[in-house]
């Protein structure tokens, strides 16, 4: 299996000190550690590619290199994430997609075949295990919407 794992773009602002980038070196400001955790916990037996979008180039030859792509990000890197996802589907490549961006915003993000939500050392493995039995489901784990429900009290009960 061939993996490759694309961190999106995050917009320029000025939090993200694109241009101090350059006096230190640096092609960007945040590494995908996420995704580094996710590449770690994959079989050993698979092919792994990083791209992280805000030093390096997507290219369609990379896509057509994968049989899968996974995504992870965070909701300032929505759009860059959405395009992305656009042109996975368009070379008929399947997403898996996690992180703080689609663990909070689920329905949002319809072009997903598999989602793996909430912490990937968690759901990671349930995903991975229904992959190699040939039935992986939509969604793995449980979306922020359905945590916060849970950790929710019950109504007229205080925390204090």
């Amino acid at each position: 299996m061939n993996v490759l794992l694309i961190y999106p773009k995050f917009p320029d602002t000025f939090w993200l000190f694109t241009f101090a980038l350059s006096f230190i070196g640096k092609k960007a400001a945040f590494p995908p550690l996420g995704l580094l955790t996710v590449a770690s916990l994959l079989p050993e037996k698979w092919l792994k590619r990083v791209v992280d979008v805000n030093a390096d180039t997507l290219t369609d030859e990379g896509l057509l290199w994968a049989d899968m792509a996974f995504i992870g990000g965070m909701a300032i890197q929505r759009k860059s994430a959405k395009e992305i996802i656009t042109r996975c589907n368009a070379s008929s490549l399947r997403v898996v997609a996690g992180g703080p961006l689609f663990t909070s915003e689920p329905d949002e993000f319809k072009a997903v075949d598999h989602l793996v939500l909430d912490e990937a050392e968690l759901t990671l493995p349930a995903f991975l295990s229904d992959l190699e039995n040939g039935k992986p489901k939509k969604s793995t784990g449980l979306p922020v919407s359905a945590i916060f429900v849970i950790l929710r009290p019950p109504h007229g009960i205080s925390r204090g």
